[in-house]
Protein backbone atom coordinates (compact mmCIF):
# COMPACT_ATOMS: atom_id res chain seq x y z
CA UNK A 1 0.00 0.00 0.00
CA UNK A 2 1.19 3.62 -0.91
CA UNK A 3 1.16 5.56 2.47
CA UNK A 4 -0.53 8.88 1.33
CA UNK A 5 0.54 12.53 3.15
CA UNK A 6 -1.11 13.85 5.99
CA UNK A 7 -3.59 16.90 4.60
CA UNK A 8 -3.07 19.89 7.37
CA UNK A 9 -5.15 23.12 7.33
CA UNK A 10 -4.07 26.35 8.82
CA UNK A 11 -6.85 27.61 11.08
CA UNK A 12 -8.09 30.61 8.42
CA UNK A 13 -8.77 27.37 6.36
CA UNK A 14 -11.07 25.60 8.79
CA UNK A 15 -14.97 26.16 8.87
CA UNK A 16 -17.14 25.41 12.66
CA UNK A 17 -19.09 22.65 12.61
CA UNK A 18 -22.54 22.94 13.45
CA UNK A 19 -23.68 20.37 16.22
CA UNK A 20 -27.75 19.96 15.96
CA UNK A 21 -29.39 18.03 18.48
CA UNK A 22 -33.14 16.60 19.14
CA UNK A 23 -35.60 18.50 21.54
CA UNK A 24 -38.92 17.78 22.21
CA UNK A 25 -39.31 15.84 18.99
CA UNK A 26 -37.40 18.01 16.62
CA UNK A 27 -33.89 19.23 15.73
CA UNK A 28 -32.45 22.22 16.69
CA UNK A 29 -28.84 24.04 16.10
CA UNK A 30 -27.19 23.96 19.76
CA UNK A 31 -25.91 28.06 18.65
CA UNK A 32 -29.48 28.62 19.01
CA UNK A 33 -29.84 27.45 22.73
CA UNK A 34 -29.63 30.49 25.47
CA UNK A 35 -27.16 29.89 28.19
CA UNK A 36 -29.54 27.65 30.21
CA UNK A 37 -30.12 25.28 27.78
CA UNK A 38 -26.44 25.03 26.54
CA UNK A 39 -25.36 24.15 29.77
CA UNK A 40 -28.02 21.19 30.24
CA UNK A 41 -26.87 20.09 26.69
CA UNK A 42 -23.06 19.94 27.70
CA UNK A 43 -23.70 18.27 30.96
CA UNK A 44 -25.80 15.05 29.13
CA UNK A 45 -24.39 11.93 29.74
CA UNK A 46 -24.45 9.75 27.26
CA UNK A 47 -24.71 5.88 26.99
CA UNK A 48 -25.50 2.84 24.53
CA UNK A 49 -27.75 0.42 25.00
CA UNK A 50 -25.32 -2.86 25.50
CA UNK A 51 -23.63 -1.27 28.18
CA UNK A 52 -26.37 0.18 30.13
CA UNK A 53 -27.92 -3.83 29.95
CA UNK A 54 -24.79 -5.45 31.42
CA UNK A 55 -24.48 -2.58 34.19
CA UNK A 56 -28.32 -3.26 35.13
CA UNK A 57 -28.25 -7.19 34.53
CA UNK A 58 -31.18 -8.83 36.24
CA UNK A 59 -33.05 -5.68 37.04
CA UNK A 60 -33.81 -5.50 33.03
CA UNK A 61 -35.89 -8.45 33.42
CA UNK A 62 -38.13 -7.08 36.42
CA UNK A 63 -38.83 -4.02 34.39
CA UNK A 64 -39.70 -6.58 31.40
CA UNK A 65 -41.64 -8.79 33.97
CA UNK A 66 -43.20 -5.42 34.97
CA UNK A 67 -44.37 -4.10 31.42
CA UNK A 68 -45.40 -7.44 30.49
CA UNK A 69 -47.98 -8.01 33.16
Amino acid sequence: MSSQPTLQLSDEERQPCEIWTRVMGYHRPVSSFNIGKKGEFHERRYFTEGAAARSQGAGLATVAEAVAA
